[in-house]
């Protein structure tokens, strides 16, 4: 986006432009791209996403930690943007971003749970069109649509390989919610190997150096001091790992592939330990490369030679999509509000050429957008806005925030008072660009799952209280961020210590934390959950009433009540709080079934049977609807109508043994002893494991 007349006015001079250096290599990158337009093949592109990589760890960026020499060698051969944003510091938001090519306030997917609108423009379901064969590997459930979160995200890959789950007793974060990036990579070359053909679009999320920082050995005990700094060693180890494999495969040469971060990490920086509040740059600012495919042989050794092609001008994610598509060849749908990167990086120099004197569409900074609802939509604080210029950082809050990045890169002298001028400035040119980028669709309606919190709590997120209200400016009037960081840091530090099992550290620091902030709902729902989970179900009752009363639309707060009071056999108040989650979630097959238990408890026989009648009118295949159906009809007296669904049930599990007991109840209350005979005699063969 081009500044208005009025901000370029008051921030004159101030626009950097390419360097010197990139003048010096860009002849090179432009040789490429005219050998590529004359290939007839497609090339295979290829998408790498780094979770959590703090640009400052990249040598290739200036570091000096010796981290990523992997990533390092791969930047010689590729195009550097040494100043590329995220527009979120959340996974699923700011993967929407790059897979899109928009913003979030067109994509719309604010959080974990907002599902990927249809008419979005998607990467693999344009390149699908063309005649690539699309495959993901994603390295943590955050991205699994098959959980319920990143709904949306498996369109137009014919492989979308995710398949995680919620970690059961006894199972380990790297067999259930996550992978290491060895596995990602392994199933990545299973897949190039069963796909020899292209052309291809591969994408490859690795989730390593997200918390907690657990690197496997030999960086466990390398970085024992620095851990995260392990998870990066450990993550470009598996990097290069993947593109030497290219290399002995004759894939890579002629290959598109994009690298690059999701968001960074705080480290605790601006006081915030992880991630997903504040837009500052250890959260924002991203490392980003993009090789394009190699010339002939001559110029390749030449670009081997030559040093880092770096582009220093202000770029998105949102720019990767198109960059990548025009890069291919392909046209870019009129929907996709990045701009494409490639003629920067493919600039043609002058003899005259220098850093003050660019080619004309070599155009100087154009401000960069980036935000967060997590602070408002899961825990009802403030909204954050950003903009970036070639010389400042605004930042949108209660409390407004301007840093010269120039003096200033650690952006810790707020200017906003002082510089009352170029505040309000940058806040009408935000204003602007927000009129101008966000979608008018209508709002997508969050996918409200009791279990979210669970899911997220895992992974160390806060799930999503409410739904957006259009056009709602209440999501700027919370407390500020900066005024509640370190109780999001405490509450991110009891959610770990619970889904450590240590509950013993995580209550009392839920309980003091609720002393502090008494209208928090979100402390009661951790505090309940975890004294659910220690078996203190009469001491969570009334911090899940609370939740209740606190939140009497939230779903999962009446789910959670409804929890407790089965567990204590308080079935009669357990039924209308279910009664409200299955009015919520009219096809949760769980609901209808806690709910369809505790009637018969209760000896409301009729209205259990037809909570098992409804969720086989949409799911008649749920082994234990048609098992429990069945069981319900037998102790209700009818007998026949329950054979049926026993005997469906025992086909959906042919190795259980409770549809045959329950058949051998129904043919003994038929008189029919000769078949039941036959059900006893199944239930003892299952029973001990016998042959057929």
């Amino acid at each position: 986006m081009r500044q208005s007349p009025s901000v370029s006015l008051c921030l004159r001079g101030l626009s950097r432009v390419l360097r010197h250096s990139l003048c010096r290599s860009l002849l090179v990158v432009g040789l490429a791209v005219s050998a590529l337009a004359a290939s007839p093949t497609p090339p295979n592109i290829i998408l790498i996403t780094l979770d959590t990589f703090r640009a400052d760890r990249m040598d290739f960026l200036g570091s000096r930690r010796a981290l990523t020499p992997n990533l390092d060698a791969f930047a010689e051969q590729s195009v550097v943007f040494t100043h590329a944003y995220a527009q979120v510091p959340l996974t699923a938001p700011s993967h929407a971003s790059i897979l899109t090519g928009t913003y979030p306030q067109f994509h719309q997917v604010k959080d974990f749970q907002t599902p990927l609108a249809q008419a979005l423009p998607y990467t693999p379901e344009i390149l699908r069109s063309h005649g690539y064969s699309t495959a993901a590997f994603i390295g943590s459930m955050v991205l699994d649509p098959g959980v319920g979160l990143a709904v949306g995200f498996d369109r137009g890959f014919d492989t979308y390989d995710a398949g995680f789950h919620q970690a059961q007793p006894g199972e380990d974060r790297y067999s259930s919610t996550e992978r290491r990036g060895s596995e990602v990579v392994a199933h990545a070359l299973a897949w190039l190997k069963d796909h020899p053909r292209g052309p291809s679009f591969i994408w490859l999320h690795l989730y390593d150096a997200h918390d907690p920082y657990d690197p496997p050995e030999p960086y466990k005990t390398k970085y024992a001091s620095a851990p995260y700094d392990g998870e990066i060693a450990y993550v470009d180890a598996q990097v290069g790992k993947f593109l030497g494999e290219l290399r002995s495969r004759g894939l890579y040469d002629s290959a598109i592939i994009a690298v690059m971060a999701d968001h960074g990490e705080a480290l605790g920086d601006h006081g915030e330990d992880f991630h997903g509040f504040f837009l500052y740059d250890e959260t924002i600012r991203v490392p980003l490369l993009i090789k394009l495919p190699a010339t002939p042989a001559p110029l390749d050794a030449a670009v081997k030679r030559a040093p880092l092609k770096q582009i220093d001008i202000h770029v998105g994610l949102v720019d990767v999509l198109p960059t990548i598509l025009q890069a291919a060849g392909l046209a870019v749908p009129k929907e996709v509000q990045g701009e494409s990167l490639l003629t920067i990086m493919t600039a043609t120099p002058t003899p005259q050429s220098s850093a003050s004197a660019a080619a004309p569409h070599e155009t100087p900074d154009r401000p960069i957008y980036a935000e967060s609802e997590y602070g408002h939509r899961a825990y009802g604080w403030s909204s954050l806005r950003a903009l970036r210029t070639s010389k400042y950082l605004y930042i949108e809050a209660p409390r407004r925030e301007l840093y010269d990045q120039t003096a200033d890169p650690g952006a810790t002298h707020n200017l906003s008072s002082t510089s009352a001028a170029v505040t309000s400035t940058l806040a009408a040119n935000l204003d602007s660009f927000l009129q101008k980028t966000s979608s008018t669709r209508e709002l997508p309606k969050l996918l409200v799952d009791p279990e979210a919190q669970d899911k997220l709590a895992a992974l160390g997120y806060v799930a999503t209280n409410t739904n957006p209200q259009p056009g709602a400016r209440d999501r700027y009037q919370g407390a500020d961020p900066k005024d509640k960081i370190e109780t999001a840091n405490l509450i991110h530090r009891a959610n770990f210590l619970a889904e450590e099992g240590n509950f013993d550290d995580a209550i009392p620091l839920l309980q003091q934390l609720i002393i502090k902030e008494p209208a928090m709902a979100l402390l009661y729902t951790k505090l309940g959950l975890c004294l659910v989970q220690m078996g203190e179900f009469d001491k969570a009752v009334p911090i899940l009433s609370k939740l209740v009363e606190l939140s009497p639309n939230s779903v999962e707060a009446h789910f959670q009540l409804a929890m407790a009071l089965f567990r204590t056999e308080d079935f009669q108040n357990a039924v209308p709080q279910l009664e409200i989650v299955v009015t919520n979630r009219p096809r949760w097959e769980r609901g209808y079934l806690l709910l369809a238990t505790s009637y018969v408890r209760i000896n409301r026989m009729p209205e259990a049977i037809e909570e098992c009648k409804k969720v086989l009118a949409f799911s008649p295949e749920h082994y234990g609807a048609n098992l429990f159906l069945g069981r319900v009809l037998v102790l209700s007296g009818d007998a026949a109508g329950a054979l049926p669904v026993l005997k469906k049930a025992a086909t959906l599990q042919p190795g259980a043994r409770e549809p045959h007991l329950f058949l051998k109840d129904a043919y003994t209350q038929l008189g029919q002893n000769v078949e039941a005979a036959r059900e006893q005699a199944e239930v003892e063969r299952l029973s001990s494991g016998g042959p057929e």
